[in-house]
């Protein structure tokens, strides 16, 4: 028996909490970078302390599919109880997240909000393998890609917004996050949680002797001749299949690219595009060895009345850039929007080629991140810049779990999209020991041609697209199910 098709709103619905999900990930995209700068990173420690996020994504992913796929609670279902554990913390880590005093502080805030993101945002991914048939996977994985587009577009603009609407200040003391930034975090916590909760009241699953009725069931599941978690995820690694293994390279490409992104935008753009990098507060204050005098109170003590008003005129201009930075970053997120928006429209009616419209969609980004470098002192370029990367974003966050649903055990879902994201996380833990910092210095050593750097893997990842030959995977047709 087929599972039976879901309506536009159903499918929403379901996929609603992601909104919450990528509030999270835009905050922590948009602004994390920033809060590092300014507890006093430099600009090439700052990779390395992102470290955390994809280290979390490596060992968490595969144990929430494996546990999500033989989970089922009476009242929550399979994958639900995750999504809220996930949704708690997450929101607990956002709250927190920027009153971090030093740096360590910060970088333990982000293990502890990526792990918990990623309890969540795995068995969304899962959920709709489970509850679409497979002739609208492709849809169903949009309609994700059109409410992260929205996610990333608000989240991204929330400091700036809050600095200008609610004229909550965007300055603070040397190294004090502003508040601007902390308002924007706690109302990222509130919709995180909201929009999970949304999800989890209006979605029903299939119980596990409804999934056995399905064409898609696997027998040794359904007759409970389970192996452990160990043996399983081990075992999946073991015989990853083809396609995966192929999607594997445009992805380890692709998310290398979005890294560099995530974490030298910021230092990258407020320095080559509004000549407004984050001012050194050593070079304007008295020192005491190697640290900054303070007062009593924990007021920097300046050289002179002179040199702390230069400071705050340049640390205002670094906070000003940054927060508008930021609002070009969710541009990426406005037109992965409305690719999906497009992409829906259209998957709801006709099937697409996927490896191709993948392949388009990361050379249009990599357009996006090359064309920084020759746009300095022009902010408003970076709007077609991030509008071409918001292309390509919206398709890695569709085309390749579409492309991978189609091609792996239904019953094991949730694990395959743990271990797919693998060569999410890989790329970035690479990326963040060294790999971008050292490959933008062969170019040069200003931050701006990290996004050179994305933009050469894009092509790569676009390229590697060509290695899929799979039809069933390339393009959903019934009659290649048996192939």
């Amino acid at each position: 028996m087929q599972k039976p098709k879901l309506g536009f709103w159903n499918i929403w619905n379901m996929s609603f909490g992601f909104l919450g999900i990528q509030f999270g990930f835009a905050l922590q995209g948009s602004t994390m970078s920033r809060i590092f700068e300014t507890l006093g990173a430099s600009k090439d420690e700052i990779p390395f302390l992102w470290i955390a996020a994809p280290l979390a994504g490596l060992i968490v992913q595969p144990i929430i599919g494996y546990l999500s796929d033989n989970t089922w609670h009476k009242t929550l279902g399979r994958r639900r109880p995750f999504f809220l554990l996930g949704a708690i913390l997450s929101s607990i880590a956002l709250l927190f997240m920027p009153y971090s005093s030093e740096v360590w502080m910060a970088a333990g805030l982000l293990l502890v909000l990526d792990a918990s993101i990623n309890i969540s945002m795995e068995p969304f991914r899962a959920l709709v393998a489970d509850k679409l048939p497979e002739s609208q996977r492709s849809y169903g994985f949009v309609v994700q890609t059109l409410i992260i587009g929205v996610g990333t577009w608000v989240a991204s603009n929330l400091p700036k917004w809050v600095n200008n609407t609610l004229e909550v200040s965007n300055e603070a003391a040397p190294g004090v996050v502003p508040d601007s930034v902390k308002v924007a975090f706690a109302v990222g916590a509130f919709v995180f949680i909201t929009s999970i909760l949304v999800t989890i009241f209006t979605t029903k699953e299939y119980s596990p002797e409804e999934m056995a009725q399905f064409d898609d069931a696997d027998p040794d599941h359904v007759h409970g001749k389970k192996k452990g978690m160990w043996e399983t995820i081990i075992g999946t690694y073991a015989l990853m299949p083809t396609v995966m293994k192929k999607l594997g390279v445009v992805q380890f490409f692709s998310w290398f690219a979005f890294f560099a992104m995530w974490t030298l935008a910021n230092p990258a753009l407020t320095s080559h595009i509004y000549d407004a990098p984050k001012p050194d507060v050593a070079k304007y204050a008295v020192m005491d060895g190697d640290e900054v005098k303070k007062t009593d109170d924990g007021e920097v003590v300046f050289l002179s009345e002179i040199l702390k008003t230069e400071y705050k005129q340049k640390d205002k201009a670094y906070n000003e850039a940054s927060d508008d930075v930021g609002s070009k970053m969710g541009v990426y997120g406005l037109t992965s929007m409305l690719f999906a928006l497009l992409l829906t429209f259209y998957t709801a009616y006709k099937s697409i080629n996927r490896k191709y419209v993948h392949m388009v969609s990361l050379l249009a980004g990599a357009t996006g991140f090359i064309l920084m470098f020759y746009i300095p002192g022009n902010p408003n370029m970076l709007n077609v810049a991030f509008g071409l990367i918001g292309i390509a974003w919206g398709s890695i966050l569709s085309m390749p779990y579409a492309m991978l649903s189609s091609s792996v055990d239904a019953s094991k879902m949730g694990l395959m999209m743990g271990v797919f994201n693998m060569f999410i996380v890989i790329p970035q833990i690479i990326a963040a020991v060294g790999g971008v910092v050292l490959l933008h210095e062969l170019i040069g050593p200003e931050a701006i041609h990290a996004m050179t750097i994305a933009g050469i893997f894009l092509v790569l990842a676009a390229l590697s697209n060509l290695l899929i030959t799979n039809k069933q995977a390339i393009t959903y047709n019934p009659a290649l199910e048996n192939e």
